[in-house]
């Protein structure tokens, strides 16, 4: 089974939320996870055969949330070479805003440009569509651990 490193970006609690049950999950089917909130750049690349999954709503006008700003900017500055990287990303956002699931747009593109290899496709989530975020990352997070078995 997988280790995986979660890392949540929130400003009101949608995302540790969702972080929390899709963790429980892959607990539930045997996987390790660790959740890093706030998350460090040199933990997650301590651990380069972990997965990372990143888990991140959007704040203001399509920022990454601020307990996620210094990941991205380590990102950012450092370029590391995370070619042996596996990841996912679970993204909230409101889709009546432009900017819809930009922090979690932000995010894999960053891992996209150091080498980092995603596993499907980015779950968008839009919680004026989905009341409880978690029951929709439920049905994703299923899917998705079929691809890291």
């Amino acid at each position: 089974m997988a280790k995986l490193n979660l890392v949540v970006g929130s400003m009101l609690g949608a995302s540790e939320y969702v972080a929390d049950h899709v963790a429980s999950l892959l607990e539930q089917a045997g996987h390790q996870a660790e959740i890093h909130n706030p998350a460090s750049l040199a933990e997650i690349l301590a651990e380069p055969e972990a997965i990372l999954l990143v888990i991140t709503s959007t704040h203001g006008a399509g920022d990454v949330p601020d307990n996620l700003q210094p990941f991205a900017k380590d990102l950012a500055d450092q370029r590391p070479d995370l070619s042996a990287l596996k990841y996912g990303v679970i993204a909230l956002g409101d889709r009546s805003y432009d900017t819809f699931c930009q922090g979690g747009k932000t995010l894999d593109r960053l891992l996209a440009e150091c080498g980092a290899s995603r596993i499907g496709a980015r779950l968008e989530i839009d919680v004026t569509q989905h009341e409880i975020p978690e029951d929709a990352a439920e049905a994703w997070i299923h899917d998705w651990m079929a691809s890291i078995a």
